[in-house]
């Protein structure tokens, strides 16, 4: 499943008010993403946590997985698919055993998804060395969802995706008057967070423009 997704959706609540939480995940279960990412910067971890369990019901009845952002212990307890981590998140083997290590006993045996955040040629390259299974390749343009993060531009795309096997989904700043040319670039997956989550209702719909532009 994971190497047939094109499209990364985020439930970023920087973009999505907390009562919208259950909303936008059944809008984003409809939308044709193959994988969505909670991410809940600046909340406290039992907040993470409640909203996680909120909304992983939805995604698992959809049968698209759902990753946690950082948080590789919530997505333990909350039996969710996989976490993500950042370059400053530590190795992917202590997320691992944060994982397994929150995991109530009652819960099935389950191998997580792990990916990686990555701003190089030389980190994406790492990742798949390091055990990741994809990793987001970013911020190709300047966001505010990274800030201070500068954007990496689109020349290296093609040369990341002739280096790592495992799925590259890039990532920052990307919208629909862009997307054709990072396509053209050479990419083949992407993330959006507020060009898909500012469409509100109508996120179905643009999901599919993402998706048509795609491939």
């Amino acid at each position: 499943m994971l190497h047939d997704a094109k499209l990364y959706g985020i439930l970023d609540l920087g973009y999505v008010p907390q009562d919208a939480l259950s909303t936008t995940a059944t809008l984003l279960a409809k939308s044709g993403a193959g994988i969505v990412q909670l991410r809940a910067k600046g909340f406290l971890e039992p907040e993470i946590e409640a909203m996680a369990l909120e909304v992983q019901p939805i995604f698992r009845e959809a049968g698209i997985p759902f990753i946690i952002n950082d948080f590789p212990e919530i997505a333990g307890r909350v039996d969710a698919d996989g976490f993500h981590l950042g370059q400053d998140d530590g190795p992917r083997e202590a997320g691992l055993a944060r994982f397994q290590s929150a995991r109530h006993p009652s819960q099935p045996e389950r191998v997580p998804i792990i990916g990686r955040s990555t701003h190089s040629v030389e980190q994406a390259t790492a990742a798949p060395a390091e055990g990741c299974d994809y990793i987001g390749y970013g911020p190709l343009f300047a966001t505010p969802t990274k800030q201070g993060r500068p954007g990496i531009g689109l020349d290296d795309i093609a040369e990341v995706h002739q280096c790592v096997e495992i799925p590259i989904f890039c990532i920052g700043g990307i919208k629909l008057d862009n997307l054709a040319a990072v396509a053209a670039a050479g990419a083949q997956r992407v993330v959006i967070v507020s060009g898909l989550l500012d469409a509100g209702e109508a996120i179905p719909d643009r999901a599919g423009e993402i998706l048509s532009v795609l491939g």
